[in-house]
């Protein structure tokens, strides 16, 4: 009896392994792989997500005209967030339980990943490379985790340290949005002024979507702060600066890689100049760039009758990636497969000169290095070489 009883275990055992092999991965079929992307399509940072849309869509066009990845084509679904993390969710839950995307790809947003994070890992689907540099996005470990950004964390604790010695700085304040993203911007102010013994002088907040800095500028001043870190993204940063430049308050301002964007001179004029950020990708000055990068940029104007930014890259990038891993993982795609290619994946420095990324079983954070660029004459320059932050204290 006791032998019948195990035989027939094996046999129940083997039989679901069977029916588990047979049963198909989400958003992989014969012909296609579904991906899908949340981006903000209507909301504060609109111009950001038709750009990372556009270079997501470019990338997918490109393998699917060669034949696809494995003889599957990409088809690739966004939906529009409008910058809210509840909008997120939903979003997220059409995509994942409706469309049955096999991965997301390049959601921007902290706030909204986190919101959507949770959807997907229930499902068993992937969050690559999201366009937020949050270490929320590969901390803590999840193996369904994959991010290309160095964090905002690592971003300014390593630019901060020597933007205070080199001008001279007395006094540190933040400015930062209300939120997981300007929370962590602060976390980097505060572990970088450890690194030169200095305390934080002033914080102040503002709620996502606010347009009126005024407050917040007059309490800055007021604080003489003679260096200010942005937890800004576009037209927070232009507001902020504008009114410091209006009231003759010209503080030292340091934003991170989500102010390094050409909409910041382009929108804010004259005013923007002296600002420095901190970035990974540069932004693609036709005008300067190589042969590479224009002969790409000529295939997107053509493509969507507009010059790319900086977000173009980034999503561009992010879909690169995820060809080389769905190509590495072979014609049998599955979640598990993916992951396996993604342990021993190295992205190689690109057109755009970012720095070379490489995953493992344990490091879900591609590469932790960035540098910093400062606006002069109404273009973004490179300021310095791509650094490592310090080991955190």
């Amino acid at each position: 009896m006791q032998r019948k009883a195990i035989l027939v275990l094996v046999v129940l055992v083997l039989a679901a392994t069977a029916v588990a092999a047979q049963t198909p991965t989400q958003g992989v079929t014969k012909n296609e792989i579904v991906l899908g992307s949340i981006q903000d399509l209507s909301g504060p940072i609109a111009a950001f997500g038709k750009q990372a849309r556009m270079g997501l869509q470019l990338r997918a066009d490109e393998i699917n005209e060669q034949g696809g990845v494995h003889g599957r084509k990409i088809r690739l679904l966004v939906e529009d967030s409008g910058y809210d993390p509840k909008r997120a969710v939903l979003a997220a839950q059409k995509l994942v339980n409706q469309d049955r995307i096999f991965a997301m790809v390049g959601h921007i947003g902290t706030a909204q990943n986190m919101a959507a994070m949770p959807v997907q890992f229930e499902k068993n689907v992937i969050n690559y490379m999201p366009l937020t540099a949050a270490r929320e996005m590969y901390e803590p470990f999840h193996r369904l985790k994959f991010a290309f950004l160095s964090s905002y964390y690592d971003q300014i604790r390593a630019a901060l340290p020597r933007l205070v010695q080199e001008k001279g700085a007395k006094k540190v304040c933040a400015l930062y949005q209300d939120d997981e993203f300007g929370l962590e911007v602060l976390r980097g102010v505060e572990a970088g002024l450890k690194v030169v013994k200095m305390d934080l002088a002033e914080k102040t907040t503002y709620k996502r979507g606010a347009t009126d800095f005024s407050s917040q500028v007059a309490k800055l001043k007021s604080s003489g702060c003679d260096l200010v870190v942005l937890g800004t993204i576009i037209r927070e940063t232009i507001g902020t600066i504008g009114e410091a430049r209006k009231t003759g308050y010209n503080p030292v301002f340091l934003g991170s890689a989500a102010a390094y964007t050409d909409l910041i001179h382009k929108l804010g004029g004259k005013a923007m100049d002296g600002f420095y950020a901190t970035h990974t990708t540069a932004h693609p000055y036709l005008d300067e760039a190589s042969q590479p990068m224009r002969f790409w940029a000529n295939k997107y104007k053509t493509k969507f009758n507009e010059d790319p930014s900086v977000f173009s890259a980034y999503a561009y990038n992010i879909m690169d990636a995820f060809i080389a891993a769905a190509q590495k993982a072979g014609p049998n795609l599955t979640t598990d497969s993916f992951i396996q290619a993604m342990d021993t994946l190295v992205v190689r420095q690109d057109i755009f000169g970012s720095p070379e990324a490489s995953f493992g079983p344990r490091k879900r954070l591609g590469s932790d290095l960035s540098r910093l660029s400062q606006i002069q004459d109404g273009r973004w320059k490179v300021v310095s070489d791509y650094v490592r932050p310090a080991p955190a204290p």
